[in-house]
């Protein structure tokens, strides 16, 4: 008896090559399932207890059902089997997002501690890397060239699916937040995939957009259902083994910068908050008010506000990494086209002045000194209005670093005032006097 090839065996039916059409409507498919979905995972999630409480961090006043990543995952393994071709790779990116969900579903309806949880998000990226391969096994960078991982791939790619599922969970603080931030990344990677020829990562990025787009219609403020850790693991973790399948695990030049760059909103306020963590000694997965989004809110954003600047930031990015990947500045030989590089430049000129800009609403970069000078500049426009004591700014700075609340300026009296967390209300700031103790 002839023996039937190992391709045959392996593959009995032929899979016609995916294309860019069946990121079209696997997208549509994803996005009309959760959207049909999240009322009924609303309703599981009543009868279980699984709740969101209002809480002082929080910016909901009402209790809100917090199980509507349920239908994101229907949505992603529905779309999934009928797209992406079964082998190996799918079943095992389809197995871990099943595991990272429940694992979600059993911290929002029970809570589990830091450490089990850290676990539990280990065992599920492990599935894919090593039963799917799915591992950053040769990389680009500029200037150095490409280079073998060799065994360290299954460690550091573990570690980076592991580290944008906590990402991604720890910007999910607004309603609306995490899921539009996802939306719009995973858009940019499927397009930037299906460009590098990796169609099987493009449509898994389309089907990531459309479940969250789905749930972001129940999401966005004010929101009838949160999606909870269930929710933001499962988009975490999809996001990054898309990050690995579409354009980590390639030659591509730029295969590391663009992904940092899709993802640079989230990433940029983790590393802030956990840096402000690790300053005042907290642990890292203690909770705050340090986010950009929680700043946003001291200072007086509304939530569509916040998220109209987070959104936008975050779009701006992506347009950088999209002309990163399109715009022919160079042949990847060293020739620059001087047309198409000043393109380039722009293009960069803009994003940066972009992101200085929300750096600035954000007042990240409002030190003492510039302090300083602000209350100088208001108070000096009044009639023989005395300058302010440095022991005031100080008091103020101090207070705002320490607590995260940070203050606005009364344009008419030039006093700092900062929001309540606890009423929302604004309170003065005042300096301690020269012999009170500064901790009275």
């Amino acid at each position: 008896m002839t023996d039937v090839p190992a391709a045959i065996r392996d593959n009995p039916v032929p899979m016609r090559s995916l294309d860019s059409w069946d990121a079209v409507w696997a997208f549509v498919f994803a996005a009309s399932v959760a959207w049909m979905l999240v009322p009924l995972a609303e309703s599981i999630a009543r009868r279980i207890g699984a709740m969101d409480m209002p809480k002082e961090r929080g910016l909901h006043d009402q209790p809100t059902p917090r199980l509507g990543g349920l239908a994101i995952m229907v949505a992603v393994l529905g779309a999934g089997v009928i797209w992406l071709p079964w082998d190996a790779e799918t079943r095992s990116i389809l197995g871990g997002a099943a595991a990272i969900t429940l694992l979600g579903v059993a911290d929002d309806v029970w809570g589990v501690p830091p450490l089990p949880k850290l676990i539990g998000q280990i065992g599920a990226a492990m599935i894919p890397v090593v039963l799917g391969d799915v591992r950053v096994d040769v990389t680009t960078l500029p200037f150095v060239g490409g280079f073998d991982l060799g065994w360290m791939s299954y460690p550091l790619t573990i570690f980076g699916i592991v580290a944008v599922i906590n990402i991604i969970n720890l910007i999910d603080g607004v309603d609306g937040l995490a899921s539009g931030v996802c939306v719009i990344s995973a858009v940019t990677f499927s397009i930037i995939a299906i460009s590098l020829d990796r169609f099987e990562a493009g449509v898994l990025a389309a089907i990531t957009a459309g479940g969250a787009l789905g749930f972001l219609r129940h999401g966005f403020p004010p929101a009838s259902s949160f999606m909870g850790d269930t929710g933001s693991n499962l988009l975490g973790y999809l996001l990054a083994t898309i990050a690995v399948q579409g354009s980590l695990k390639t030659n591509a030049a730029l295969a590391l910068a663009l992904p940092l760059l899709i993802l640079a909103v989230p990433i940029l306020d983790t590393s802030f908050v956990v840096a402000k963590r690790l300053k005042y000694r907290q642990p890292i997965y203690h909770a705050d008010r340090w986010h950009f989004h929680h700043r946003m809110a001291n200072i007086g954003f509304s939530q569509r506000d916040t998220l109209k600047y987070l959104y936008g930031w975050t779009l701006v990015l992506a347009l950088l990494a999209l002309a990163l990947r399109f715009v022919p500045y160079s042949d990847d030989r060293g020739n620059f086209d001087s047309f198409w590089t000043a393109v380039m430049a722009l293009v960069l000129i803009g994003a940066l002045v972009a992101s200085v800009y929300v750096i600035q609403v954000l007042e990240i970069l409002k030190l003492r000194r510039f302090r300083l000078r602000q209350r100088l500049g208001i108070l000096t426009r009044g009639a023989g209005a005395p300058p302010p004591v440095e022991a005031e700014v100080d008091a103020a700075v101090k207070r705002e670093l320490e607590t995260g609340d940070y203050a606005a300026v009364d344009p008419e009296t030039g006093e700092m005032s900062a929001v309540d967390p606890d009423t929302g209300e604004m309170e003065r700031v005042r300096a301690p006097a020269p012999s009170e103790p500064e901790n009275a």
